[in-house]
């Protein structure tokens, strides 16, 4: 089992599932509370790779049961192996013969032979199917029961005795209890709306597209070799092409079967002509591809990088330019105020000299 939700996610990841915290819980949970995991969402997204990667990572064999319309329990869980019963009726007909002898009426002889049928009607002669291996299994194992919403009602009520009690129960045989609990995770991709009473009996998980950072990482970890830049351009027009209306969005399953297309093409960047040409490969209706066609411009117009910021210039220490001298001719009209007058130098200008005063002449 797993020890804690970092470990689900590590060892999620050496299987090369790379998921967020929500869903390593979930896991988490259903492993420690011994729950079934209801897991939902679009076609493509993982579901199934998550309850694979599950069973690898705590070393369970995988029982998968495939869902589809019409499918009942003698499919799903067992039946009787007719051919073995006849068989061995015919050789055990003397037998027969003689349990008869001396029955006096029809009657009795057919309450003699009835009184055998526990032979015939017991587990040597069931052939299990998925749901009787997991139940019966002597080592725990993982139960993938794969869109189930596929399935008809009646079906999915009657997996609600096994979702709850992980029991079943065989008229000619009895009730057959699970020796272990497997670990249950069902999928489904919203074909029709589960019940209630099914979705009581699990634990729910959505798991939706995931973002570029994560797509990119899925890309990186599933398809080693594709160039940085390539694979940044696919991812990126990928999330454009969910963006429109199309009838089947293309999903990570498209993604990675796109790149290893583009890597076969020996493609290094993303060119209109080579997109038209690979479309049909994550595109799987003409009105959906169509529809990509006509906004193809817009979706490989590459956004403009963020400028790099500049780096620092370190400054040059220069000498202070000489200071210009100054003239010796005062400027014609009122001195500047930062002028000094000529002559001795003086904080504040002086008053102008008195003339000398006129003699007065003496009469006589």
């Amino acid at each position: 089992m797993f020890d804690s939700i970092e470990d689900v996610q590590k060892r999620l990841g050496d299987q090369g599932y790379i998921c967020d915290k929500a869903v390593a819980t979930v896991v988490f949970l259903a492993t420690r509370l011994e729950k079934p995991v209801l897991v939902e969402g679009p076609a493509g997204v993982g579901k199934t790779e998550l309850a694979k990667a599950t069973g690898a990572a705590l070393g369970c064999p995988l029982i998968r049961l495939q869902c589809y319309e019409g499918l009942d329990e003698a499919k799903a869980l067992y039946e009787w192996e007719y051919s073995k019963q006849l068989l061995y009726t015919q050789i055990l007909k003397e037998r027969f013969s003689q349990a008869m002898e001396g029955a006096t009426s029809v009657r009795e002889a057919a309450d003699r032979i009835g009184q055998e049928d526990s032979v015939f009607f017991s587990e040597r002669f069931i052939v299990p199917r998925p749901l009787m291996r997991a139940i019966t299994s002597e080592e725990p194992v993982l139960l993938l029961i794969d869109e189930v919403d596929k399935s008809d009602p009646e079906f999915e009520a009657f997996l609600l005795e096994i979702l709850s009690d992980f029991q079943v129960s065989i008229p000619e045989v009895g009730t057959v209890e699970a020796k272990r609990r497997p670990v249950v995770f069902l999928t489904s991709n919203d074909q029709r709306e589960m019940s209630d009473a099914l979705k009581r009996r699990c634990l729910h998980l959505y798991i939706d597209f995931p973002g570029q950072e994560q797509e990119l990482r899925i890309l990186d970890s599933k398809v080693p070799g594709v160039d940085q830049r390539l694979a940044e351009d696919v991812v990126r027009l990928m999330h454009g092409l969910r963006e429109l209306d199309l009838k089947k969005a293309p999903s990570i399953s498209e993604t990675l079967d796109w790149a290893r297309a583009l890597l076969a093409l020996n493609a290094k960047e993303l060119e209109e002509g080579l997109v038209q040409d690979t479309l049909n490969v994550i595109l799987k209706y003409e009105g959906d591809i169509r529809k990509a066609q006509s906004e193809l411009g817009r979706l490989l117009e590459r956004k403009p990088e963020p400028p790099k910021p500049a780096e620092p210039v370190t400054a040059k220490s220069e000498e202070p330019a000489p200071a210009p001298a100054a003239s010796s001719a005062s400027p014609p009209g009122p001195a500047a105020s930062s002028a000094s007058p000529p002559g001795p130098a003086a904080s504040s200008a002086a008053p102008p000299a008195p003339k000398p005063a006129a003699k007065k002449g003496r009469l006589h």
